[in-house]
């Protein structure tokens, strides 16, 4: 082990997980989900839509009809998500849903698109939970590789760019792309 002076504020030995997270189901269910989630969620081979969608709603997940969720699909808590309908979740995005993950129908979330309902206070030196909700509006398009933060709305028929950062709210039919995000231009006139 490295010695050495600690002059760092920080003191994640204080962090308790317990303090701003309501985990929403008994340590139980959620081992349970998790068992479910290797098996038929983060597994590659493509299981039927119809069980996947049958699975989230047995955990709690309102699921509309004809929703694809592509196979390496990670979702950590499905009793905080609502997914409209015929909405497409393409392979390896993560849905980190802290908090209420809502989208809408008609949207496609493509590959490895990370919407991250968690976050932590980097002012306390505990670093406290500062999750919050994420709200993705119908007719969106989340490219390839976004991230999507806390406390974000993405408004109708709006696209993210690949590999861009969303850490505000954005407008409705708007096309956005880049770390920093700068709107780019109307979708539709």
């Amino acid at each position: 082990m490295l010695e050495s002076e600690d002059t760092s504020k920080v003191r994640l030995n204080e962090f308790n997980p317990s303090i701003g997270l309501n985990r929403g189901v008994s340590k139980f269910t959620e081992a349970i989900w998790y068992l479910f989630k290797v098996l038929f969620f983060l597994n590659p081979i493509p299981f039927p839509q119809k069980f996947k969608a049958f699975l989230l709603r047995l955990f709690g997940a309102k699921i509309g009809k004809g929703t694809v969720i592509k196979p390496r699909v990670n979702i950590h808590m499905p009793w905080k998500l609502e997914i409209g309908d015929n909405t497409w979740i393409g392979e390896e995005v993560f849905i980190l849903s802290f908090e209420l993950i809502k989208i809408g129908s008609n949207v496609c979330i493509s590959q490895r698109a990370f919407l991250c309902g968690g976050n932590h206070d980097y002012r306390d030196p505990a670093f406290r939970y500062r999750n919050g909700p994420i709200t993705i509006e119908d007719g969106a398009w989340i490219g390839a590789c976004c991230f999507v933060g806390p406390h974000v709305t993405i408004g109708t028929d709006t696209v993210v760019s690949a590999s861009s950062v969303v850490t505000t709210k954005l407008k409705p039919n708007s096309i956005y792309r880049g770390n920093p995000l700068e709107f780019v231009k109307k979708r539709w006139d």
